[in-house]
């Protein structure tokens, strides 16, 4: 099972638009980091990952579901060198964890969303995602 983590400005796809798309998700479009797309193609069916709202409200806000491997990006006109997974809500957490409460926290230092802040898709270690689950006040968290 692996752990990861989506950011995405609200005003462009937020985790209400994410929930409206229903148990068939949606394509993770429109990554053109080669480290993110590399992620991505890493990614297995049922991996989880937290929703992250950046620019406005920096805060994980919800946990996502790998529902489609890695596959041509439909927003990359062609070019095959872009891939994108299909994700789908689980659940919302109920507290958001906000940046600066991550950033506080010694358990998060090496963690990538402090490390590598403008990477779009990024690993989340399996401690990390139990401990944002814990701070979000999700007790028995999906896995």
């Amino acid at each position: 099972m692996g752990y990861w983590l989506y950011k995405s400005e609200p005003f462009k796809w937020s985790w209400a638009m994410q929930k409206d798309a229903g148990a068939k998700g949606t394509e993770w479009t429109g990554v053109r980091n080669y480290l993110a797309r590399n992620n991505m193609r890493a990614m297995q069916i049922g991996d989880k990952g937290f929703f992250y709202h950046s620019n406005e409200g920096l805060e994980i806000v919800g946990i996502t579901e790998v529902c489609a491997l890695s596959h041509p990006d439909s927003t990359a006109e062609g070019d095959p060198k872009w891939d994108c997974v299909d994700i789908r809500a689980v659940c919302d957490l109920p507290k958001p964890v906000s940046l600066k409460d991550i950033k506080a926290n010694p358990k998060f230092e090496k963690m990538a969303l402090v490390t590598s802040m403008r990477l779009s898709v990024q690993p989340v270690t399996e401690e990390e995602y139990l401990e944002i689950c814990r701070l979000g006040g999700l007790d028995n968290p999906p896995r």
